[in-house]
């Protein structure tokens, strides 16, 4: 008996990397699958793969891009297996460049893809969902939405993703569907063309050792999981902390820039946040630690 015997599940952008892992394991785990992805060959692959070891799958080509191709994706599972039970928003694109040198084009493209995609694809599960009394949605958010070099509009439609799965997940409490994001790091293709990330994530990290994540999210044993954004590198798992509003909070009747300033230069600046994965301190706090820690 697998976790997800009886379920069907769509698993977006499924033709390689993290999103044909989830896929297997999906299927490996009992549920029909759904393996979607704009390459058509790619997605039959995997779907051939699932049926080899004796799984119920199809292949979609369908966009997520656009809101009646996501209809088509969950209208697919529909279809074939008679319900949808989890849905992976997985697809998505990367790339790197300097802010002032992006291309208007490619941000349009990415924003389409990354968060538009999820939206659209997101929607129409929960609407096929709540036909049939719930079932669970995660969506594939990045640590990058911590702020990362080169990597602004996709660190952008990270955190769109992040904050959807928030607001998702308070829309949706009622309706029975459980909505958590997942922050993965792992040696796909999609970081092959970035010499940056090559060195920062090891080779031995396969999208495999994040997929049993996802499959637990997917399943009846994560009841009572929702509004969750975690993060797994293969070796690590952990929550990640949600915004929240920073002690000490200054109250007047009224500011102006005067005020504003004093507020920063006698109380404020000694609780500025670090910035980005890196965690680089802004260059006021760093005035006022260094010389402590040269003491």
């Amino acid at each position: 008996m697998g976790i997800l015997d009886g379920k069907a599940v769509v698993v977006t952008g499924a033709g390689r990397g993290l999103g044909e892992a989830y896929a297997m394991h999906a299927a490996r785990a009992g549920a029909a699958v759904v393996v979607n992805d704009n390459d058509g060959h790619l997605a039959e692959q995997v779907a051939a793969r699932i049926r080899e070891y004796g799984g119920r799958a199809v292949a979609s080509t369908h966009t997520v891009a656009d809101p009646s191709e996501a209809d088509k994706i969950v209208g697919t599972c529909v279809s074939e297996f008679g319900r949808l039970d989890g849905l992976v928003n997985n697809a998505g694109l990367n790339y790197e460049s300097l802010p002032w040198e992006d291309d208007p084009a490619s941000i349009r493209t990415i924003v389409e893809v990354n968060v538009l995609g999820v939206i659209y694809t997101g929607m129409a599960a929960m609407r096929a969902m709540r036909d049939t009394g719930g079932g669970s949605i995660v969506n594939i958010s990045s640590g990058a939405f911590f702020g990362q070099r080169k990597l602004g509009a996709y660190s952008a439609t990270k955190g769109a993703v992040a904050s959807l799965t928030l607001s998702w997940a308070l829309d949706l409490e009622t309706e029975g569907i459980r909505v958590n994001a997942v922050c993965p790091v792992a040696h796909t293709r999609m970081v092959w063309k970035s010499e940056r990330s090559l060195r920062a994530i090891p080779a031995d990290r396969t999208p495999g050792k994040v997929a049993p994540l996802v499959l637990f999210l997917l399943g009846d044993g994560a009841a009572g999981i929702t509004g969750q954004i975690v993060r797994c590198n293969g070796r690590q798992l952990h929550l990640i902390g949600q915004p929240y509003f920073k002690q000490p909070i200054l109250e007047s009747d009224s500011w102006d820039a005067t005020s504003v300033k004093r507020a920063f230069d006698g109380v404020l600046q000694a609780h500025l946040e670090p910035y980005g994965l890196e965690k680089r301190m802004p260059p006021r706090l760093r005035e006022l630690v260094e010389p402590s820690q040269s003491a």
